[in-house]
């Protein structure tokens, strides 16, 4: 079996995918991430930032 990574989502995007990806790879809403990302100071603009830099686009497409 093949580990869990994380990517940026292709198909729960609104703005690079990031939260789309977190919520894929924890198996949750997306919009349960993109609440947490707007109440929760640390994962405010600046994370989404650099994981939106650092975290790779989906290889499988969809």
């Amino acid at each position: 079996m093949e580990p869990k990574r994380l990517y940026r989502s292709r198909k729960n995007k609104w703005i690079a995918g990031v939260c789309g990806g977190v919520a894929e790879y924890f198996n949750i809403d997306p919009i349960i991430v993109r609440i947490l990302a707007i109440i929760i100071p640390g994962f405010g603009w600046v994370l989404y930032l650099i994981l939106a830099l650092i975290v790779p686009e989906d290889p499988t497409g969809f």
